[in-house]
C-alpha cells in the first residue's frame, strides 16, 4: 500500500511531499527536476528528501553520552556502524493542513530506550513564486531537556548534464575533515587552498566530496545562499537561516553497478556529525522549548 502524499503548486513550481518521512518526493520548475525524486510506492532510496531528526547524521557506534547518562541507539549504517539520520525518516506522518500551494505534516517521536525524550515535529513546506519554503519545528513534549539536531536531505539536480561537469559555489570558509573509512569527525579545515574551496563558483569536475562545511558566510538578513549550474545554463539553489551553522554537501559517488553521482545531496545542518557525543552547536531543548529551521530550494 503506498503512502499518503500531497501535490502543492504556484507559480511554475509544482511539489510532492509524502507522509512517509515528510519526505519531499519531487520538486519541479517548468517541468524540470530540481531535485533527484523517488518512487510513490516502496522504500526511500539513499533518504531522498526525508527529514533527518532528532539529529542529522552520524553516531559513531549508536552511542553517546547526555546529562551524564550513557545511551545506545541502533545502528542502521552497518558499512560504518553508525547511527545515520536520527529515526523521524521512518515515522508516518500526519496531515494537519493543506491548500493549493502548502502542506503541514507532524509526528510524535515517543521515547526509546536509546532516546528517552517525548518530541512532536511540525513541518511545513509551501511554494511560492519564488520558490519551496520549508520549515522544521520540535516542540519538547517530556519533563528532561533533549539532545536534538534537523536537516533535510534533498539531492539537487542543476540539470542534465554529468554532476562533474556542473558549477558548484559554496559560501563556506571551513569544512570538516573525516577519516576516509567512517566518515567521523577529526578537526575543522579551512578551504583555502584545498579541492573543497568553493567560495567563488567553479566545476565540480572529478572531485569527491561527502563533508560537512562551516564557518557559512550568512547576509545582512541572516540567510546563506549556495547554487549549482548546469552548464547549459539551468541550475538549482539553497537557502537558509542561522539555525543551520553547518552545510553537509554529498556527490552521490557509489561503487558500480549502483547508479553513481545521481545529484548534489545538499543538507544545511543545525549541528555537525557526531555533535550528541561532542557537544557541538547541539540543540538543547528543555521541557516546552520549541526549536525552528527553515531553507528554500528554487531554480537558478
Amino acid at each position: 500500500m503506498s503512502n499518503p502524499e500531497y501535490r502543492i503548486q504556484a507559480g511554475e513550481y509544482t511539489a510532492v511531499i509524502t507522509t512517509l518521512a515528510a519526505a519531499l518526493r519531487e520538486l519541479r520548475h517548468r517541468g524540470r527536476d530540481l531535485i533527484v525524486p523517488f518512487p510513490a510506492d516502496g522504500p526511500i532510496p539513499d533518504f531522498r528528501g526525508i527529514i533527518a531528526a532528532p539529529w542529522p547524521n552520524r553516531i559513531p557506534d549508536g552511542k553517546y553520552t547526555f546529562d551524564g547518562v550513557d545511551y545506545e541507539v541502533p545502528v542502521n549504517e552497518a558499512e560504518r556502524a553508525c547511527a545515520l539520520h536520527g529515526f523521524a525518516f521512518g515515522a508516518d506522518w500526519t496531515l494537519e493542513a493543506r491548500d493549493e500551494s502548502s502542506v503541514a505534516l507532524s509526528c510524535t517521536l515517543d521515547p526509546t530506550p536509546g532516546y528517552p525524550f517525548n518530541l512532536h515535529l511540525s513541518a511545513y513546506y509551501r511554494l511560492s513564486a519564488e520558490g519551496l519554503h520549508s520549515r522544521v519545528t520540535a516542540v519538547n513534549t517530556g519533563e528532561e531537556a533533549a539532545p536534538y539536531g534537523v536537516c533535510p536531505h534533498p539531492y539537487l539536480l542543476a540539470g542534465p548534464a554529468p554532476l562533474d561537469e556542473w558549477t558548484l559555489q559554496i559560501p563556506a570558509g571551513s569544512f570538516l575533515e573525516v577519516t576516509p573509512d567512517r566518515l567521523l569527525p577529526v578537526a575543522t579545515r579551512a578551504v583555502a587552498d584545498h579541492e573543497f574551496d568553493f567560495r567563488t563558483a567553479r566545476v565540480i569536475g572529478g572531485t569527491e566530496v561527502d563533508h560537512a562545511f562551516t564557518a557559512v558566510a550568512f547576509d545582512e538578513e541572516g540567510r546563506a545562499r549556495m547554487t549549482v549550474r548546469d552548464p547549459g545554463g539551468t541550475g538549482v539553489g539553497m537557502a537558509w537561516d542561522r539555525s543551520c551553522p553547518w552545510l553537509q554537501v554529498h556527490t552521490a559517488d557509489k561503487q558500480p553497478p549502483l547508479p553513481n553521482r545521481l545529484g548534489l545531496a545538499v543538507e544545511p545542518m543545525t549541528c555537525p556529525p557526531n555533535a550528541f557525543n561532542s557537544g557541538q552547536d547541539l540543540v538543547r531543548l528543555e521541557p516546552g522549548a520549541a526549536h525552528e529551521a527553515s531553507w528554500s530550494i528554487f531554480a537558478a
